[in-house]
This record gives structure tokens, sequence and C-alpha cells, in this order.
């Protein structure tokens, strides 16, 4: 198979059709194999997978650090072609605790440094404040990415969660190059402000969270056990009759997987992929095996009655719960 490329905003680099994220290969959803997610990343470039994302407080920096590594000890070939993108602001407490975002011009280039130390690289190719400073213009946080661009440690300005205003202030700043939000069948907020106006501005997207942290990838069951420390222990989709309902649109959706002969995984990241050329999917696969089940969507068409199926099955609209925990829903701009 040869990977597609999809171009990151109108002022970015090409990059692969599917983009490798790598959080949870550090944080939030239960424990992780290093050597596996080093195997992972391994495979993801050998596969063409050329965009890696992640954020320096995943494991306050055992992300990075992690991807470092993994681009280290990557072939020299496989390792020029990596685009990696970086998300920062989020404060954390030794206890995991989350404390705010912090956007001020200062803190952005004390990020970037230690970012650049632990990935091992001399430029970030996408910087972006991982959620808006309410106590800082968007402005001045994007100026002091701008700046760095200047000195050469980072090559384009990203943006992540944030509403249309800010995504036209930002762009009003300086060149935006994509745009990093959650976007899948059971999240599709963006598609009625956010969307048209990334459109309209030549601003690319990254969908995380195309399988709703493994709800809709066909592998998560109503028994399923959660460690305290998994994020969607806490999460609403994942709760009570939310978590009923929300598994009832996935067996609707695996009706449809069946027909086509794919998994439900494989249909979901489709869909998305579906959405146009300016959409790139995050896929979270912390495992070779996932990995190779989440690329399995490249080979996979969805012609006008597979995607009016979809929608049948999978409304607009209609899954139960928020996709955060309400003091996160708080520092969203988008809903």
């Amino acid at each position: 198979m040869t990977m597609p490329t999809r171009p990151l905003g109108t002022t970015g680099p090409q990059v692969s059709a599917l983009g490798l994220g790598c959080m949870g290969m550090s944080a939030l959803y239960g424990d992780a194999d290093r050597a596996e997610s080093i195997a992972t990343i391994h495979a993801a470039l050998d596969a063409g997978v050329t965009l890696l994302d992640t954020g320096d407080f995943y494991g306050m920096g055992h992300n990075e650090l992690l991807i470092g590594e993994a681009l280290r000890t990557a072939p020299a070939e496989l390792r020029e072609k990596a685009r990696v993108s970086v998300k920062f602001g989020a404060l954390r407490g030794p206890d995991g605790e989350w404390s705010g975002y912090d956007g001020r011009p200062a803190a952005v280039k004390n990020f970037a440094a230690y970012s650049l130390q632990r990935l091992g690289v001399d430029h970030i190719d996408v910087y972006r404040i991982a959620r808006l400073d309410p106590d800082v213009p968007i402005e001045e946080t994007v100026g002091a990415i701008a700046e760095l661009i200047e000195k050469g440690h980072v090559r384009h300005v990203g943006l992540s969660e944030v509403g249309a205003e800010t995504i036209r202030r930002a762009a009003a700043t300086a060149p935006v190059t994509d745009l990093q939000i959650e976007y899948s069948l059971i999240s599709r907020g963006i598609e009625e402000a956010i969307l048209p106006t990334t459109r309209e501005l030549g601003i690319s997207i990254t969908a995380y969270g195309v399988l709703s942290r493994g709800l809709i990838s066909g592998h998560f069951t109503r028994d399923r056990q959660l460690a305290a420390h998994d994020f969607r222990a806490h999460s609403p989709r994942f709760q009570g009759d939310n978590l009923r309902h929300n598994l009832d649109l996935v067996d609707a959706l695996r009706k449809i997987a069946e027909r086509k002969g794919v998994s439900v995984a494989q249909i979901a990241i489709a869909w998305v992929l579906s959405r146009g050329e300016d959409i790139v999917p995050l896929v979270g696969a912390r495992t070779r095996e996932r990995l190779t089940e989440s690329l399995g969507a490249l080979d996979v068409t969805l012609g006008e009655a597979d995607l009016t199926a979809i929608e049948e099955a999978v409304p607009p609209g209609a899954a139960a719960g928020d996709r955060y925990p309400a003091p996160q829903m708080a520092h969203l701009g988008t809903e």
C-alpha cells in the first residue's frame, strides 16, 4: 500500500493521509508498553505515516521523550520524513492534576525550549497551544509562535480546540496552517461554523478522537472495567446509560461494516477521511495490531449508499453525553 498524502493547510507541508496520535502511549488510557509503543511508531513511519502528534504535558514530558527515542532509532530516511506536531500550555501538578493553561509569550518560548530538548530535534513542525488561555489574547500567543518561526525553532503555527472567531483572530496575526480538533461520527460540532471558517482561510484540520477514545472502535464492550487513571472512567460518554446508548450506535455501525467486510474502526476512520482532502485523521493506535487495522481504512471506499446508511445509523447529535467532563468542557471554545 502506498500511503496517500494530504496538504496541511495552504501554508504547510504535505503529510500522510493518516497521522499517529501518540498520547495514549504515555497517559490517560491506562498502562502502555514502551517497547511496543516505539515499535508502533516505527511501523507507522515504515508504512508511510509522516505526521506524529504529541503534547508536552502527555505524561509530563514522557511522550516527547518516547517520540524522541523512536525517531533517534528509526532509519534516517524515515526520520527525515517525520513531521512532529506539539501542543503546549497545559499546566499540571505533581499528582497529575490540571491547573489551567498558559499562553503568555515568555511561557510559549519556555515550553518550546523543553520540547525541542526532549524530542531531540532542531525544530517543531507544527506548534499549537492545547487550549485557549482565557487571560492571554490569542494574538499574543500566536505572535510568540511566529517569533519562534523567525528563529527557525518552529515551522508552522497551529491551533487546537478553538472556535471560529479565535481562528480568524489568530490567522490575522500570522499564517495558520492547521487546526487540531475532535471530529468523528459522534463528535460533529465543527461542521456548523468551524469547518466553513477553516476552509475559507485555507487551514486544514487534524481530527483527533476519530474513534472517540475507542468508544466507536468496535472493541469496547459493555462490561469493560476501566482503571481509575483511565480518562474514560470519568468521561460522560462512557458512563451508565450513556455508554449503553452509544454502544447501541456502534452495533448499528457494525452491521454496515460487516456488509462491507471491514471492521467498525475502519468504517469510522474511512468516514472521517471521506469528509474532505483538508482533513487528516489522527489514529491513536498504541500497538502494531491496532495500527494495521487503522491503516486498512485507507482501502475502504464509501459510496453514496454507504454514506447514507452510516448517517442513518449514527445521525448528527446521536451520541449521549458530553465528550469531556464539565470542568474540561469549560475550556473549549467550540461547543
